[in-house]
């Protein structure tokens, strides 16, 4: 593959033909904010926020969208670069709500990070504010329109990586708003469509879209993330649990070598068994008629025991065995290993089939 050699900040960097201003600068860690782009959707180009000066162009370009050319010369922090991003994010916060204190998003919010890397107040414009109602009528996800910046990135995550289509932008101006058809809430599934997989909250970059479970149970800084494989599946998502005070609170999207951060319903939401009050936390045994708390030994000798008198009595097929999709496939694998070639039955099914 062909090179170009460029200059940012100084810096002699070599990429790869094709490349992104932007691209080569975070190959070579310069620092660019962004908002409206991901590398995994389309690019707009809408934000503005990644705008550097290339001299001789007659304005400012945005870095996301601009091919990096041979001896092409960037400043991604000049003076007039760094009063635009500043004037950018002043009119951003014009009309932004002021609840960071309590905001579900607070320190993983990009909007929030950039202000004060910037240093850039509130005050700065005095701009009309929105209030439209915090939509909360779904399980799964929280909705504050009033904390979106219109970047599209749910937009297109909806349309590019689901395929779903829920959401896009409707009205102009300052009532231009991301919303499902006819301006109909999420849970709205006859027209909405929304198959609450999560993946547009995992690209939104403030507080307008939240994971519902996880708010009020803890701050961003206080929360261990934890990288797993999502037990529900053979595909193998990865994900981050989110884990404070040694309990799962959430499940929030990393860059799986599988699935990026897609994520489907079950993955990102269905982790309330982990704490549930029904699950078994250790082997139970039957005596006199009750349930009672056994060892592993106990129990494995006792299911071994029974297993082996009912073959010998009524024949293998008069056994019957259901896996689980919450164990790894290799689990699975040593499940129709034993029903197979050590009791001799195919009675096997699984959960994820039924």
């Amino acid at each position: 593959m062909a090179n170009v050699t460029l200059t940012i900040d100084g810096i002699q960097i070599t990429a790869p033909k094709g490349a992104t201003v932007l691209e080569a600068a975070e190959q070579a860690g310069i620092f660019i904010p962004t908002f409206c782009h991901d590398p995994e959707l389309s690019k707009p180009g809408a934000c503005r926020i990644c705008v550097v000066e290339v001299p001789g162009a007659p304005r400012l370009l945005a870095s996301c969208v601009t091919e990096a050319t041979e001896g092409m010369v960037v400043f991604s922090a000049s003076p007039a670069v760094i009063e635009s991003r500043k004037t950018n994010l002043e009119l951003l916060l014009a009309n932004h709500p002021t609840d960071c204190m309590t905001c579900n998003k607070s320190g993983d919010c990009r909007l929030q990070d950039y202000a004060y890397f910037y240093g850039v107040k509130q005050d700065a414009f005095e701009g009309e504010k929105h209030n439209y109602p915090i939509e909360g009528d779904n399980p799964f996800i929280e909705r504050d329109m009033n904390k979106c910046i219109l970047c599209g990135k749910c937009i297109r995550m909806c349309q590019e990586v689901q395929g779903n289509n829920v959401i896009d932008f409707a009205y102009r101006g300052f009532n231009a708003i991301v919303t499902p058809a006819i301006g109909v809430p999420y849970s709205d599934t006859e027209v909405s469509n929304c198959v609450f997989c999560g993946n547009c909250v995992s690209a939104c970059p403030t507080g307008a879209l939240s994971e519902k479970a996880m708010i009020g149970k803890g701050r961003r800084w206080d929360i261990k993330k934890v990288t797993t494989t999502c037990p529900y599946c053979g595909v193998g998502c990865q994900f981050d649990l989110n884990v404070k005070d040694g309990k799962v609170i959430g499940v929030t999207s990393m860059n799986g070598d599988v699935n990026g951060r897609a994520l489907c319903v079950k993955g990102r939401f269905g982790y309330g068994f982990i704490h549930h009050p029904d699950r078994l936390t250790t082997p139970l045994i039957k005596k006199d008629g009750k349930l009672v708390e056994a060892t592993w030994d106990e129990a494995i000798s006792l299911v071994a025991e029974k297993l082996g008198a009912t073959k010998k009595t009524y024949g293998p097929d008069a056994i019957g065995m259901l896996s689980s999709a919450r164990v790894t496939n290799e689990e699975n694998y040593l499940m129709q290993k034993l029903a197979r070639a050590v009791i001799g039955t195919n009675n096997i099914d699984h959960c994820a089939r039924l």
